[in-house]
């Protein structure tokens, strides 16, 4: 497919109006992006800067960025922004890539459009781009190298057409969205900036996945303490990993609703020193989700009960006070939603609609960056960077680039929506009051 015509435009168009007609509500101005020529060429320098963006994306997946050591990356990606032509881009206190694109509003409304820069794979982990039977190889190659690339190609079509927005978009690679980083890079961006009316993250693949709920999660380490000793000269004293045994299997025997989707998992356990000794110390770590808040914090109070009990049981069990445990919070992920009357989840429904000619969006619950966005009541979605992949979070994770310039150019008509393009259209989304 190649836009050299409006002739694609018109149509899209068509097909937008009539979609925003099927659902009652009005399309943030979708048709006049489409026709306007400037836009139209973006859409086509995209697609030809296809290539040159996949080969982007393999440099920066081959450039190591383990949970909380991201810094070489970061600068990396520093320097493109600034190759860009964002001479201010800067890293924050957290380690967040910062660069800030002015609209012709005043500062307002202030859109944030991200994608992370860490990975899940530990220090010293092969990141070498392989290809094999079609596909390429390499750990992080989606997830979400392909969200960076798409990034920097957006910025720059942008600016190589001089599309100038109504309100000021903040491009970010966040630090510390995967595993135990918490998602700090981007607490860490709202903390510090309290403009924020709207938040996009770019991560996964498929741009008719949208995501508008942020599944939260609780995760806990819990550390059993015991006196320890011999097995069988001192055999009566409690186990800690016995007691950690108790409370796996109580937690085993949970019943959380299937909806909202709540879900639990004991992720690791280690414990013990020898065969024949008593453990002194055992631990655990446990894994708590949902699609709601409410229920999450249902399930945390019971589970942290059932670790209680079962501590107690074990005491009981050898008459014995000397076992305990401590509970600590190594993860924190708010849940959240954005209704889909939100001019963010109208705008992307648009877009999906335009670069596909099909209105067929599939929206979702997941744990993104978007969390924190959602659960402080700030619009937000997490959208896909285009092409295809799997095997997500392993070492052999794979990528195949299958349409994708969709991400991007999908990316642009949301941005172009909600910031407004200047002289053609007002922005969609709104201004909030700035917290205090």
């Amino acid at each position: 497919m190649k836009f050299t015509s409006l002739g694609f435009a018109s149509l899209t168009a068509a097909i937008v109006i009539a979609v925003s007609q099927a659902w009652g509500q009005p399309a943030p101005a979708v048709d006049a992006l489409l026709t306007n020529p400037k836009i139209v060429k973006s859409l086509e320098d995209i697609k030809a800067d296809d290539a040159r963006t996949f080969e982007e994306q393999k440099r920066i997946t081959e450039i190591p960025a383990p949970p909380y050591k991201e810094k070489v990356r970061a600068e990396y990606y520093q320097k493109r922004m600034q190759e860009l032509g964002f001479k201010d881009a800067a890293i924050d206190s957290e380690g967040n890539v910062i660069a800030l694109r002015k609209g012709s509003g005043g500062g307002r409304p202030k859109l944030v459009v991200s994608a992370h820069l860490d990975t899940v794979f530990p220090e010293g982990t092969d990141v070498t781009v392989k290809e094999k039977d079609g596909a390429t190889i390499a750990p992080g190659i989606g997830d979400d190298s392909r969200g960076l690339a798409a990034m920097l190609s957006l910025i720059k079509i942008m600016n190589a057409n001089e599309i100038s927005t109504v309100g000021d978009i903040m491009f970010v690679g966040t630090v510390g969205e995967e595993e135990l980083g918490n998602l700090r890079g981007v607490k860490a961006l709202f903390r510090d900036h309290r403009d924020i009316d709207g938040f996009i993250s770019i991560d996964g693949l498929g741009i008719t996945r949208v995501v508008n709920q942020a599944t939260g999660s609780h995760r806990y380490e819990f550390i059993f303490k015991g006196p320890g000793g011999h097995s069988f000269q001192e055999f009566g004293l409690p186990s800690a990993i016995h007691a950690m045994g108790r409370a796996i299997a109580k937690i085993s025997e949970l019943q959380p609703p299937s909806d909202p989707k709540t879900t639990f998992t004991v992720g690791t356990v280690v414990g013990g020193t020898s065969v024949n000794a008593i453990a002194a110390e055992a631990r655990m770590a446990v894994d708590m989700r949902s699609n709601s808040e409410e229920e999450l914090l249902k399930l945390e109070a019971r589970l942290l009960d059932l670790v209680k009990e079962a501590v107690a049981d074990e005491n009981a069990r050898w008459k014995s006070d000397k076992l305990s445990v401590e509970a600590r919070m190594i993860g924190d992920r708010p849940a959240g939603i954005v209704s889909m009357d939100s001019p963010i989840v109208v705008a992307t429904q648009r877009a999906v609609a335009a670069v596909t000619r099909a209105p067929r969006v599939t929206f979702a619950g997941s744990s993104t960056d978007s969390n924190i966005a959602m659960s402080l009541g700030i619009p937000a979605v997490t959208i896909g960077g285009g092409g295809e992949g799997g095997n997500w979070h392993s070492r052999n994770e794979w990528y195949k680039p299958t349409d994708a310039y969709y991400g991007p150019q999908n990316a642009l008509l949301t941005i172009l929506m909600l910031t407004g393009l200047d002289g053609v259209s007002k922005p969609a989304l709104a201004v909030r009051p700035a917290a205090k």
